[in-house]
């Protein structure tokens, strides 16, 4: 069983004995692992607070051949973050990030840009200046285009027009995987309704601009979080559990 190192994001523990843990871990080079930490239940175990949610650390673990798991033999804090204690609506937001990761993506399937992308993200949360809301949308899109899910929202998904930037009457399909236009909306039952300057939000926010910094009224941050809530819940074929939580990021800086 040859030893494989990575930086990995602490996303979910279970107790499995009186003395060890299991934890999932999101890491940056092979992506989503399970692993056995061996007297990570101990107060002087070698893993000490290395296993705590939302914990960058650093890791060896000796990567198993079979379906059993791998087998962490150390790991060490690299960088926690302290904001995520200071405000519940802030945890939250971070909490529903690990839960997009332990749930929605596959073992050994790196996605280092994603990784990079979460962990900026919950530096930025609860920061001055910024809003988690948004950030925390920002996160999402790199989750869905990375995985493959980017919703098309410059054409229709039904006629394929190309939708102009004052387009009105839009609405969004989870089983289409977009924006539909106002004359095939009676072809797709499943959608939400979607004013255009939510529209707009989102294209800015899947084109990577940094609109986080930017003053967004409530209204539109409620409805960005309606969207990408119900199309995140059509994806994964469940509500995430945090998920109605999120609601009190809404009037959060």
């Amino acid at each position: 069983m040859p030893a494989e190192k990575a930086l990995a994001l602490v996303v979910r523990t279970t107790d499995w004995s009186e003395t060890s843990r299991i934890a999932t871990l999101f890491t940056r080079e092979f992506g989503r692992v399970r692993v056995l930490a061996k007297g990570g239940r101990r107060l002087k175990s070698n893993f000490e607070t290395a296993l705590d949610l939302l914990t960058v650390c650093s890791i060896v673990f000796l990567r198993k051949s079979s379906d059993s798991l791998d087998l962490l033999t150390e790991a060490q804090v690299s960088e926690r973050f302290p904001s995520l204690r200071k405000s519940l609506p802030v945890l939250y937001a971070g909490t529903y990030i690990a839960e997009l990761l332990s749930d929605g993506t596959q073992d050994y399937d790196p996605h280092p840009n994603l990784f990079n992308s979460v962990v900026e993200g919950l530096r930025d949360f609860g920061a001055d200046g910024i809003s988690t809301a948004l950030r925390l949308a920002s996160v999402e899109m790199v989750w869905l285009r990375e995985l493959g899910y980017d919703p098309v929202l410059e054409t229709c998904v039904h006629c394929r027009r190309l939708l102009h930037a004052n387009e009105e009457n839009l609405s969004f399909s989870a089983a289409a995987g977009g924006i539909i236009c106002r004359n095939c909306q009676a072809s797709q039952k499943d959608r939400l309704a979607l004013r255009n300057e939510t529209w707009n939000l989102l294209h800015e926010l899947a084109q990577g601009k940094e609109v986080w910094r930017q003053e967004v009224s409530v209204r539109k941050r409620q409805e960005l979080r309606r969207i990408l809530g119900y199309y995140i819940t059509y994806l994964l074929g469940h509500r995430p559990r945090l998920l109605p939580y999120l609601s009190s990021l809404s009037g959060h800086t």
